[in-house]
């Protein structure tokens, strides 16, 4: 028998061997299919046998088109933990495709030398949030200490270096950028580079020393930054201006107020600054002069910010109003407190009448803003005499209906040849056109706003003459004076947009009616209109961002409108279905949704943020953040946790502060890591989450 087996075993093991070289024979060929998921499986396989000479076949898929197929050539070449192949793995991660950086960072990873090491250290500062966040794993799993502090530190020393270089040697633009960067690193040794550049003889390395001072966030930076705020080039000033706003302190009140009532092109910016500090008696004591003595649009916005604060010494506002000179900075200031004034409406109202036209304006809008039902008597008796004006100036000069259908001779249609054809074609798919938006916008349930057929071929008043009479129109429905509804309602649907918008404006203030007929008004096609209508309904309260929500998914060219007056005023309840939606469609229109989403705490809108989140491509990743850590759910923890490793700063800074809410138990060694990252918001954010929730990964070890 034993002679009998001998033969058979011997068969057995050669066909054995034979099927194996075969199937090795197979997956050498497929290396050549033109089906890369073929040729990606081979290289798989062909990796699991583990042979040296292998590494060649390896090394050429590394190359492939395919991105599967570099995949897999990464994640063999590491398999075969060949020292050799540690400067090919490097350039595999450093590929386009995310997936094939990451089997690169964890291929090296098996590798373990130093080399390895020091490839994937040098590019974590370099690639994208995924791929960071495999670095630190794969040096985790390759035993590196502390792996994630070591490659935020090596960041931030690559970083820094890079833009010192630049400062010193770079090109006049590249100097300004390295400037800038180096402020928002916060160190001590940045500000002691910056504050001589301060005096540069090149104005805009200048301005972007000083704006790199503001960035650092050290209040200390104030003495040096004040006095450029007398300084005569535009660029240096708006730079001493951003960096003050940076800084946030109330000291610079007194000296952005100077800036700010001297009309310059820079005085805006100067009380947008001024807006920024946060509540303090000498801040509001600037916005009050402000009121008073900046130009018209800026004091408005002044006192309106002081309404919100309780309101303005009025004993200034009254004298100023007692005389003709100086009444229209006192109107300007009622126009903004609004109700607050309400003990200047004696003074104001003989205004509305003033033969100064500026000064009437100015009287009706104040005498609106503080909307007393007192004051409609006067309101109506100047406006029976703007309107009789108006009229005599709008009068037609033809008194019969211009014609809508082509007379005799004269329709294009009936005309031959190619540009009557191709004129013919174009309007029959014009018409087309129109019936299907008006069809999808039945369907929708918004009504179908004909276009407005102009009444005269031209009209002798400007847009600018009917201002008057608009501020009029807008102040009868701030008093809601009697009959001021159908006098509305009436111009409501005048052929000039300028009294259509005051119209509508008005009748947001006069109640549920008002409100109603003021809906329609938002299908017409004037953007202004429509921006100016939606905010004086948000204004309303709960009644009109009711119609605003109602509005949301019917209209959509011009959605970023009504979702910025929702961001201004607030949104009810109901709003979060709508505002869930608008998030899952993306696009502009889902940053500010978030954010309202966000402000108004809506927990049952965390699924829809947190899906945003997750795609890498969605607009507003920072505002998705705020938004989630101002609801501070922490289903939300572990994706906001992802952002530490963003590669863009802000949004590093936004996932810590917003784990500071949610809660970052299970993420603070991370946050200890960032607490040595770059920039100095990143750093602040990491270590206020990590005070706020927890002890250090460090402390935690001793």
């Amino acid at each position: 028998m034993r002679t009998g087996v001998r033969p058979f075993l011997v068969v057995l093991a050669f066909l054995s061997t034979a099927g194996c070289n075969g199937s090795r024979d197979q997956l050498l060929a497929d290396l050549q299919s033109p089906r890369p998921e073929v040729r990606a499986l081979a290289v798989k396989k062909l990796a699991e046998d583990a042979r040296p000479e292998d590494l060649s076949l390896f090394t050429r898929a590394a190359k492939d088109m395919n991105v599967i197929v570099r995949a897999e050539a990464a994640t063999a070449l590491g398999k075969s933990q060949d020292p050799r192949v540690v400067d090919l793995l490097g350039e595999l991660l450093e590929d386009p495709a995310e997936e094939v950086q990451g089997q690169a960072a964890m291929a090296l990873s098996q590798v373990k030398n130093d080399k390895a090491k020091a490839y994937l250290t040098l590019q974590y500062g370099r690639r994208g949030r995924r791929t960071r966040q495999v670095i630190v794993q794969a040096l985790e799993q390759a035993n590196v200490p502390g792996a994630m502090a070591e490659v935020v530190a090596a960041e931030a020393k690559a970083i820094w270096e890079r833009n010192l270089l630049t400062l010193q040697e770079g090109s006049p633009p590249e100097r300004v950028g390295a400037a800038e960067e180096l402020g928002k690193s916060g160190k001590t040794e940045a500000l002691n580079r910056l504050l001589p550049l301060v005096r540069d003889s090149q104005v805009i390395l200048a301005a972007a020393a000083v704006r790199g001072l503001g960035d650092s966030g050290d209040k200390r930076m104030m003495a040096a930054i004040l006095p450029l705020l007398a300084e005569s080039f535009p660029e240096l000033r708006e730079s001493a201006i951003t960096a003050l706003m940076q800084l946030a302190d109330p000291q610079a009140a007194p000296r952005l107020q100077a800036v700010a009532v001297e009309k310059s092109a820079v005085s805006p910016l100067a009380v947008d600054a001024l807006l920024a500090l946060p509540p303090h008696p000498e801040t509001d004591a600037a916005l009050c002069a402000v009121a008073l003595d900046a130009a018209t649009a800026e004091a408005i916005d002044a006192a309106r910010a002081m309404r919100e604060r309780g309101g303005c010494p009025l004993d200034p506002i009254l004298e100023r109003l007692a005389r003709t000179s100086t009444a229209a900075s006192g109107l300007q200031a009622v126009i903004g407190l609004g109700p607050l004034a309400q003990s200047a409406l004696p003074k104001v109202l003989p205004l509305v009448s003033s033969p100064d036209m500026t000064l009437r304006m100015l009287a009706v809008e104040a005498a609106g803003a503080i909307g007393d039902t007192s004051a409609a008597p006067v309101l109506q008796k100047a406006f029976d005499q703007e309107h009789q004006s108006i009229q005599a100036l709008r009068q037609d000069w033809i008194s019969t209906p211009l014609p809508e259908r082509y007379g005799a001779g004269f329709d294009p249609s009936s005309l031959k040849g190619t540009e009557a054809r191709a004129g013919e074609k174009h309007a029959t798919l014009m018409a087309r056109v129109k019936a299907l938006n008006a069809a999808k916008a039945r369907d929708l349930g918004r009504p179908v706003v004909q276009p407005r057929v102009p009444a005269e071929l031209y009209d002798d008043v400007e847009p600018s003459q009917l201002e008057p009479l608009a501020g009029l129109l807008r102040a009868l429905g701030s008093v809601q004076a009697p009959g001021a509804l159908e006098l509305l309602k009436g111009f409501a649907g005048d052929s000039s947009a300028t009294l259509r918008t005051a119209a509508l404006v008005g009748l947001t203030r006069l109640g549920p009616e008002g409100l109603a007929l003021a809906r329609g008004g938002m299908f017409e096609s004037e953007r202004e209109l429509i921006k100016a209508l939606a905010l004086a309904l948000s204004e309303q309260g709960e009644p009109g961002q009711q119609i605003l929500v109602e509005l949301l998914p019917q209209i959509s060219g011009e959605k970023l409108l009504l979702l910025d007056a929702l961001h201004r005023h607030g949104a009810p309840a109901s709003a979060v279905e709508p505002l869930r939606q608008v998030v899952t469609e993306g696009g502009p229109e889902s940053v500010l949704a978030a954010s309202i989403l966000g402000r108004m705490k809506a927990t049952a809108a965390v699924p829809t943020l947190v899906k945003a989140l997750e795609d890498p491509n969605s607009l507003g990743r920072r505002e998705l953040l705020t938004a989630l850590g101002e609801i501070g759910d922490s289903t939300a923890a572990e994706v906001v946790a992802r952002d530490l490793y963003h590669d863009l700063p802000e949004i590093r800074a936004a996932a810590a502060s917003a784990l500071a809410r949610i809660g970052n138990d299970a993420h603070a060694h991370e946050l200890d890591a960032l607490k040595s990252d770059y920039y100095r918001r990143v750093r602040e954010a990491a270590t206020l989450a990590l005070g706020k929730k927890t002890t250090t990964a460090a402390e935690g070890a001793h």
